[in-house]
């Protein structure tokens, strides 16, 4: 393994404090949580986590929380992925890629509307008719 510089220990320290920010729950109103069982992770689980925190870091959103579970129950879907947020019915998507997991972060976490597509863990018919507000 080839010497790295003190620049590049320091960049290296700033990144690594920046993804452990992002699994820090205090002073967090929004969460995410990616089922990270076998099932998920042979599905890309791994893959949508990880477009998860780079979309978060594109827009700046401080105030979301990236944790990760074990099996959800719900197999035939995976990846799955659990969001909580304020004034939005906590919600089970399944099938989620890294598209998906863009969709949700610019439509449910951002426009507070739910990406009906891919909800397997339905609220009840009343919420989903007002878009999930």
């Amino acid at each position: 393994m080839a010497k790295m510089t003190l620049q590049e220990l320091r960049k290296l320290r700033d990144t690594k404090k920046s993804e452990i920010q992002k699994r820090v729950v205090d002073d967090k109103d929004t969460q995410i949580i990616v089922g990270m069982g076998t099932c998920g992770i042979a599905a890309g689980a791994k893959e949508v986590l990880d477009a998860f925190l780079k979309e978060l870091d594109e827009h700046n959103l401080n105030s979301v929380v990236v944790t990760q579970t074990g099996c959800m129950g719900l197999c035939y879907v995976e990846p799955t992925v659990e969001v909580i947020s304020p004034g939005m019915p906590s919600v089970i998507y399944g099938k989620v890629d890294v598209e998906v997991a863009k969709t949700i972060v610019k439509e449910h976490i951002m426009g507070n509307k739910l990406v009906t597509d891919h909800v397997f863990d339905r609220p009840s018919a009343d919420i989903l008719k007002d878009g999930g507000k």
